[in-house]
C-alpha cells in the first residue's frame, strides 16, 4: 500500500551580500513579483515574504536586504538587524553567492549563518558562466568553508535548476498544515507593494548617489470600486535630489510614477490612480526614529 507523502510547511531565508540576485530568485521561485529588483545593491530594504504553494509543501519563503559591509547609517544598521533576526527565525537557510564570484563581503555574511539549521549554497548566474567546468573547483572551494547541506547552482533569471532547488529544500521544512492560503504569494499589504514598486521605478530612473537617499511614504490608500486611489510622498535628504527626481518640467518624476503605475495595476489585477510628489527630510537615512518612520523594522 502506497502512503501520500505527509504535508510540509515551513520558512526559508534567502541571505546573501548585496546584489547576488536574492529578490530576482524569490520572484521567480513564488512565480510572481513580490520583491523589487534593480542593478543598484541595496535595492531590497525590507524583509519580503513570498509565498509557493504545491500539491505536497507550503515554501513561505523570506527575502532580507543585502547585508551591508561598508555604510554604517542607520537605514544599514536597522537593515542588518533584520538579517540577523530573519536567520534565528527559519526552518532553511538559502546562502546565494554569485557564481565565480566571492569576496570578504560573502565571507562576513557566511560568518551569520546558523549551525544548528540547514543551510544550502545556491550558485546563481551561472548563466553567465562561459566555462562550465570552473564551476566544480568554485564549488569544492566553498564547500571546504561550511558545512552546506546541498549545493545548487542556479539560474534565478533564467529560472534554471529552481525545481532541483526545491526538491532540496522541501525535506528540511516540518511536517505541518499549510500557514497561507494557495492562491497568497505574499503576506504584505497592497500599501506596502506600492510603495515598494514606486521606490524600484526611482532605483531603475536614477543616477548612483539618489536612490539611497530615498525613501517613500503611502499617504492615502483608498478603494473607489475596483480603482485604488494612491497617494505616495517620495522623501529625499536634500533639495537638490528633489530637483533631479522632479526633472526639467516635471518630466522624470512623471515617468517613473508611470511605470509604477503600470506595475501596480498588472500586480493588483485593477486600475490605479497615482499621485506622486517629492519632500524633503534632511537626514532621515541617519536617524533610527526617522528610519523607523518611514516603516523599516
Amino acid at each position: 500500500m502506497t502512503t501520500t507523502p505527509a504535508f510540509r510547511t515551513g520558512f526559508i531565508a534567502i541571505v546573501g551580500r548585496p546584489n547576488v540576485g536574492k529578490s530576482t530568485l524569490l520572484n521567480h521561485l513564488v512565480g510572481q513579483k513580490v520583491s523589487i529588483t534593480s542593478r543598484k545593491a541595496q535595492t531590497t530594504r525590507h524583509r519580503v515574504t513570498g509565498i509557493r504553494t504545491e500539491a505536497d509543501a507550503q515554501y513561505v519563503f523570506v527575502d532580507t536586504p543585502g547585508f551591508q559591509t561598508q555604510h554604517r547609517n542607520a537605514l544599514n544598521r536597522v537593515m542588518n538587524r533584520t538579517v540577523t533576526q530573519v536567520l534565528q527565525d527559519v526552518d532553511v537557510v538559502l546562502f546565494v553567492v554569485e557564481a565565480l564570484h566571492f569576496d570578504s563581503r560573502d565571507s562576513q555574511v557566511l560568518a551569520l549563518l546558523p549551525q544548528d539549521r540547514p543551510v544550502l549554497l545556491v550558485i546563481n548566474k551561472v548563466d553567465q558562466v562561459a566555462e562550465k567546468n570552473d564551476l566544480l573547483p568554485f564549488m569544492q572551494k566553498l564547500s571546504a568553508l561550511f558545512a552546506f547541506t546541498a549545493i545548487v547552482p542556479v539560474s534565478a533569471q533564467q529560472s534554471v535548476q529552481l525545481e532541483e532547488l526545491l526538491r532540496e529544500i522541501r525535506p528540511h521544512l516540518p511536517e505541518s498544515v499549510p500557514m497561507f492560503s494557495e492562491d497568497e504569494i505574499t503576506d504584505r499589504s497592497e500599501r506596502f507593494l506600492a510603495a515598494e514598486l514606486l521606490r524600484e521605478k526611482i532605483f531603475r530612473q536614477s543616477g548612483e548617489e539618489i536612490p539611497y537617499s530615498v525613501s517613500v511614504e503611502i499617504e492615502k490608500f483608498e478603494m473607489e470600486g475596483s480603482m485604488r486611489r494612491i497617494h505616495a510622498a517620495v522623501v529625499v535628504d536634500k533639495p537638490g535630489q528633489k530637483a533631479i527626481l522632479i526633472g526639467k518640467g516635471g518630466e522624470k518624476l512623471k515617468l517613473i510614477a508611470t511605470q509604477a503605475r503600470q506595475d501596480m495595476e498588472k500586480l493588483f489585477d485593477g486600475k490605479v490612480y497615482l499621485e506622486v510628489w517629492v519632500k524633503v527630510k534632511s537626514g532621515w537615512a541617519d536617524d533610527e526614529r526617522a528610519v523607523k518612520s518611514l516603516g523599516y523594522d
